[in-house]
């Protein structure tokens, strides 16, 4: 497997990768790719301080996962100090410390969820104030309507994740891809970092949108029939979702 070019951008030699230990070709791309999504969030605005983070399964290892470093800045996360834990959080290799109530939710998805290769929960501010209204997502957008079938919702419980409250959580993400949690943000999974990626973009356009719309008394949203055929088409893709956009997506990172 031939590790992608965008080591450049983190000026990754040998030697640095040597002093990892060992490590496979699958780990090193893995590695390049959740930094550059640590990174691209950071140029949308999606991180929150030191907090929420972005996980990764690592192909071949089951249970394994990369998460950023706690107290790093997104923009801060590098290939090199990503930290590797198991599905409970505790360190595989690589410095702490890990944020143990962050991978609270991360830990139970992966858990929970085989395919979900990597899950986002971020604090966005857009995310946020759709997540507080009642109503929910509204399907008044192409964008929106991406999670017309595809979205859960799960009541606001506090700072730290439970155990009951782990399990309440998966009921309330079932087998979709994204949950706006109420008064916090959201959680999203993909198949692959790409996809999970760029769902969270759509998500994020998706939101805006509505606090825009809103600003006016009557919307229009299309009928049910048309709102689900518009899913369907969306969803066309599969596993391949977000793949075509990834490229775009680092040339961004790259050229910033």
């Amino acid at each position: 497997m031939q590790v992608n070019s965008f080591n450049s951008k983190f000026q990754i030699n040998s030697k640095e990768w040597a002093s990892l230990g060992p490590i496979s070709d699958h780990e090193k791309q893995v590695r390049i790719d959740l930094a550059t999504a640590y990174q691209l969030a950071h140029l949308k605005n999606w991180d929150d301080g030191i907090y929420t983070h972005i996980s990764a399964a690592i192909p071949g290892e089951e249970g394994a996962y990369l998460l950023n470093q706690f107290g790093l800045r997104f923009d801060e996360v590098t290939p090199q100090n990503l930290v590797k834990v198991n599905v409970e959080g505790e360190i595989l290799s690589g410095d702490g410390p890990v944020n143990q109530t962050g991978f609270a939710i991360h830990g139970a998805v992966h858990a929970a969820r085989v395919d979900a290769h990597c899950v986002l929960h971020l604090h966005a501010d857009s995310v946020i104030a759709v997540s507080a209204q009642k109503k929910g997502l509204l399907p008044i957008s192409q964008h929106a309507l991406r999670f017309y079938q595809d979205m859960g919702y799960h009541p606001y419980q506090g700072l730290a994740l439970s155990s009951q409250e782990q399990t309440s959580l998966i009921a309330s993400l079932g087998n979709k891809k994204a949950i706006l949690l109420h008064n916090h943000g959201s959680i999203v999974c993909g198949t692959s970092i790409q996809q999970a990626f760029y769902l969270m973009d759509v998500l994020d356009k998706a939101c805006k949108i509505q606090l825009l719309a809103q600003s006016h008394e009557d919307l229009v949203c299309p009928p049910s029939d048309i709102c689900e055929l518009t899913y369907q088409q969306l969803c066309s893709d599969g596993d391949q979702e977000g793949q075509l956009e990834w490229p775009a997506y680092q040339r961004m990172f790259v050229n910033y």
